[in-house]
């Protein structure tokens, strides 16, 4: 990489640290390989000038407009970077005119999962260096994670309190539509470098709903779905021991069906002592002694490490378990139990609520670390 082309990506390195969820530096430069990966030089020019909110092609133009080019072709080349993944789209309708608005994409959930079908070795891997050398940490900086933790159907009696935004299928109900399914990114890159999943052999297991449906059907990567057939591949993913990881709000953007082994927030937030505190979860597992026979199929289930069999007892510990529920509905001697937490946690309204109170707490900690 020369030296020219080095400094574009820093720069669009520092740009996107600035988003919600940000893209720190790292001393080893694997951010600067993951951005090359994808990005050309001109499209990291490009990208300098959108933000994390949407911006109107209009209003674009007049940043660029004295390099020479024409609002047609910054139109083209920002349609071509969205084919790719690369940044957001939306459009209006005034009049017989078509509004278009662009905006920086995050890395997860953003254009890394656009790179669907389109993975390589070197991307994956890369990906997965970044991921335990910066990104979890900045995942996790806030206290405001993007997803949370909702528990499996089988795992909490239909006749205790569960608020609707934790209850899976009136999430469904009320979710809206288009609802597309996609292959599960991570499985793809798992199969890709020949370590396949060892929970399930589901792959279309990623949903989205609404405009960011329409996105994923628009470039070919997911297929619309009824109601009844998402419900349908969630019950596998729930027999399967998957975790339900939905947006977090309370009408998501889209839901995540995850395990141990193959999703890049899971396996890095396991490296972790206690990463249950990173998790937007109501729940958590206990294990009544007296019924407990020892059988082990918890353990096996959990995707947290969070159970462990000793002195022919299971034990939980509450600083890993994320409140999944997967343990439950397999224990042979109903010994175990999921139990809502006395503070509960209500997700924000929609995505760009959750977006906007991960900046404001981030700018919080800004101040602090100034003054300190």
């Amino acid at each position: 990489m020369n030296t020219e082309n080095l400094d574009i990506y820093r720069e669009l390195q520092r740009h996107l640290d600035k988003l919600p969820i940000g893209f720190p530096a790292t001393e080893s430069g694997v951010e600067l390989r993951l951005l090359k990966h994808l990005f050309t030089p001109r499209q990291a020019e490009l990208a300098l000038n959108l933000g994390f909110q949407p911006t109107v092609l209009k209003k674009i133009y007049r940043k660029v407009k004295k390099t020479g080019i024409t609002i047609e072709q910054l139109e083209k080349e920002l349609d071509q970077m969205e084919e790719e993944g690369l940044i957001h789209f939306g459009s209006t309708k005034e009049g017989d005119e078509i509004i278009k608005y662009y905006a920086n994409a995050p890395l997860v959930i953003g254009f890394y999962e656009f790179q669907l079908n389109r993975l390589t070795e070197d991307l994956y891997n890369d990906f997965m260096q970044y991921m335990e050398e910066a990104f979890i940490y900045e995942f996790n900086k806030t206290g405001i994670p993007q997803v949370r933790t909702i528990p499996i159907e089988e795992s909490i009696p239909y006749e205790k309190n569960i608020s609707t935004y934790d209850e899976l299928r009136t999430m469904i109900e009320n979710i809206g539509e288009p609802i597309s399914i996609q292959e599960c990114i991570c499985r793809q890159a798992k199969d890709l470098v020949g370590d396949p999943c060892k929970k399930t052999d589901l792959r279309e297991s990623c949903f989205a709903f609404r405009t960011f449906a329409e996105t994923y059907i628009k470039k070919g990567l997911g297929r619309q779905i009824s109601k009844e057939e998402a419900l349908k591949i969630l019950r596998k993913a729930e027999e399967d021991g998957l975790v339900l990881q939905p947006g977090n709000s309370i009408r998501p953007m889209s839901i995540c069906t995850c395990c141990g082994c193959c999703c890049g927030i899971l396996v890095n937030q396991n490296k972790l002592p206690e990463p249950a505190q990173f998790f937007a979860t109501n729940y958590y597992a206990t294990v009544d002694e007296d019924l407990c026979v020892a059988c082990g199929i918890c353990e096996d289930r959990c995707n947290m490490d969070a159970i462990h069999v000793e002195d022919n007892i299971a034990h939980v510990d509450k600083a890993r378990c994320i409140g999944c529920g997967v343990c439950v509905p397999t224990c042979t001697s109903e010994a175990l139990q999921l139990h809502k937490k006395e503070e509960e946690i209500i997700p924000p309204r929609n995505t760009k609520e959750a977006y906007m109170a991960i900046m404001d707490k981030k700018a919080e900690l800004a101040r602090m670390e100034k003054s300190s």
